[in-house]
């Protein structure tokens, strides 16, 4: 093993790209996915309501306003199991969310949904899930990479290694929003869609998107995706840096090169 190193960072409780190294990503990668995903139910919420029901909920303050009258304050935390859980149980979570009757979380959702559709109907979004989920990530983590690139080459002008703990956390957020907000723009047709097939608006994709239209797929709930997605992202990155600062590791992204190099 080579010699620990103590610097920025502090001693390390792992060697990078060791055992304990991964197991630590692995959590703090749960850690701060679960408890943002948790943190902004409410938005959620509403956005999945204005994507099925554009009409009635048009905007982001008079969606909140709307359902809050209707449906009360803890409708606004409909799901929230879903959300922390992840999308194992997309299906249900939307259904709880949008259908106040359907169930009161995954305890009586899941089994009211297999009695209802069987097997099927946890994955009658799949597809798009998939279209949205796999473009976002790959999306996602490329802009975030270049982004701590760029920030570190042509903004600080600085390695990552000779920045201070709170210059690489602040790195992290600023990329980590930029990040989110491309990720977003690009897979909000198949969010969409996504919403449509599980409030069974539609039956197969290309009804849903045939019902929803081109230019909607792009627009409708993309304000509301972008105050949710664009803090979500960062505040995930910002809090699994932290935990990989705390144990004397480098905060994430950026090729470790000189300066001169880079430029």
């Amino acid at each position: 093993m080579g010699e620990v190193k103590v610097g920025v960072e502090g001693k390390r409780l792992f060697e990078e790209f060791s055992a304990g190294y991964y197991g630590l990503c692995t959590i703090g990668g749960m850690l701060s996915a679960g408890t943002t995903h948790l943190a902004i139910t409410p938005l959620d919420v509403l956005k999945v309501h204005m994507q099925v029901n554009p009409v009635k909920y048009h905007s982001i303050s008079s969606g909140f306003s709307t359902l809050w009258k209707e449906q009360g304050p803890s409708s606004l935390w409909r799901g929230w199991s879903g959300k922390f859980f992840g999308y194992g149980v997309q299906a249900v979570k939307v259904r709880v969310q949008t259908q106040p009757h359907f169930a009161k979380g995954l305890a009586d959702g899941f089994p009211k949904l297999y009695a209802s559709e069987g097997l099927t109907g946890f994955y009658r979004g799949l597809y798009p899930l998939w279209g949205r989920n796999l473009p976002f990530s790959m999306v996602m983590f490329t802009t975030f990479e270049h982004s701590v690139d760029y920030i570190y080459c042509h903004v600080i002008q600085r390695r990552k290694e000779d920045c201070s703990r709170a210059q690489q956390l602040g790195v992290t957020c600023l990329a980590g929003y930029a990040a989110g907000a491309v990720g977003t723009i690009l897979s909000n047709p198949a969010d969409n869609i996504v919403s449509s097939l599980y409030n069974r608006k539609a039956d197969t994709v290309l009804q849903a998107v045939k019902d929803i239209g081109l230019v909607n797929l792009f627009t409708r709930s993309l304000p509301i995706r972008m105050t949710l997605v664009g803090p979500v992202v960062t505040l995930q990155w910002f809090f699994y840096d932290t935990i990989k600062v705390l144990s004397g590791l480098p905060t994430s992204g950026g090729l470790r090169r000189g300066l001169e190099e880079a430029i």
